[in-house]
């Protein structure tokens, strides 16, 4: 099978670059399951960096674009590469394909490895955001905190020690003061730093990665041959009736 992992800003543009959409890529296929293979890629324009609902907000145009690229392309799923879920729902509606959030796929796997979960995010600024998407994707319940590491994205990557230390730390008490008996991973960049294994180890509870939570539910879905329904994310209606979505957009 063939796997989309589009990545919702133009890494390749940014700081990060080229190298590092080929390095997740790798990453993506030494986790695959064999007759896999995954192709990681990045729109043409938008933030590159996603820290705010804004900047979700920014991204989707170009995303759901290539999006629909892929489908046309014979993939058999795409992932969308950001913990936000930018763009899922809509994306859903336009595609045929399996559409996998890593914020959706990580947050149905918490929730079935213990009673209660907590979700690591950058900024405190993002706890009222993923809170909204803990409650959209329907665990509210099981949820025990979210804590912020207070750190951007592109910080994570300067110092993988320091990083696996402070989330450790915000790991530790969503463990000991909010009774959490399982972690999340609320971000892609600290999903690829290969970190979650060890703080699992070191804590003693399980630590949820979220590129390889939305990689196995794709490798799933397209086993099984089952994709979203339409009757949750029905096609728009002016598509239906013949509108490409090119017809749709003004100027």
């Amino acid at each position: 099978m063939r796997i989309a992992y589009v990545i919702p800003g133009p890494m390749s543009k940014g700081p990060m670059g080229s190298s590092e959409i080929r390095r997740r890529e790798k990453l993506l296929n030494s986790w695959a399951f064999d007759g896999t293979t995954v192709e990681a890629m990045d729109v043409e324009s938008g933030p590159t960096s996603i820290e705010s609902a804004y900047e979700e907000a920014l991204c989707v145009p170009a995303t759901l674009d290539l999006l629909m690229d892929c489908e046309d392309k014979g993939f058999d799923a795409a992932i969308i590469g950001c913990f936000g879920d930018p763009g899922l729902e809509p994306a859903r509606e336009l595609c045929t394909m399996p559409i996998i959030g890593p914020c959706e796929a990580s947050l149905l796997l918490a929730a079935s490895l213990g009673h209660k979960f907590s979700v690591l995010t950058l900024f405190d600024s993002l706890i009222a955001n993923q809170e909204h998407l803990v409650s959209r994707v329907g665990v509210r319940e099981k949820l025990a905190s979210v804590r912020a590491s207070n750190t951007p994205v592109l910080g994570l990557m300067s110092d993988r020690d320091a990083t696996k230390t402070r989330l450790m730390n915000v790991a530790t008490s969503c463990i000991e003061e909010d009774r959490a008996d399982v972690v999340v991973l609320g971000c892609m960049t600290m999903a690829f730093l290969g970190i979650n294994e060890e703080i699992s180890t070191s804590l003693g509870v399980p630590c949820v990665n979220a590129a390889k939570a939305a990689l196995k539910q794709a490798e799933t879905l397209v086993s099984l041959g089952l994709g979203h329904s339409k009757t949750a994310f029905a096609t728009p209606p002016k598509v239906t009736r013949g509108q490409s979505v090119a017809d749709l957009k003004v100027g």
